[in-house]
């Protein structure tokens, strides 16, 4: 994922995810999301953001009754809220990282 700040941006995921953060300096942090598992890394450049992202990222709280403190606890982290055009009834919420880039805290699996 392209950052302005890969090292706060990848502490900002770090905690949004609970993974765990293996290198946060210079221009590229790496994100381990499970262990084993897939790697998220944030690379640096000075370019802004100005279209949707080619990549989207959706969380899913364990229960229904988490998706609203996740949402909580992400916009305590820096994330933001997005209208993206979504209509009052979609069961997701949208939010953004603190660098703009769009991801969804969907509802739990029944």
């Amino acid at each position: 994922m392209w950052a302005e700040d890969p090292a706060a941006l990848g502490r900002f995921w770090q905690q949004a995810a609970r993974g765990e953060l293996e290198a946060e300096g210079g221009p590229v942090a790496t994100l381990e999301l499970t262990t084993p598992g897939p790697l998220l890394e944030f690379v640096r450049s000075t370019t802004p953001k100005t279209v949707k992202n080619r990549l989207h990222l959706d969380l899913r709280p364990y229960t229904a009754d988490d998706r609203a403190a996740e949402v909580s606890r992400l916009i305590g982290l820096g994330a933001f809220r997005v209208d993206v055009g979504q209509s009052a009834e979609v069961t997701w919420t949208v939010l953004s990282d603190p660098e703009g880039n769009e991801f969804c805290v969907l509802s739990a699996r029944d």
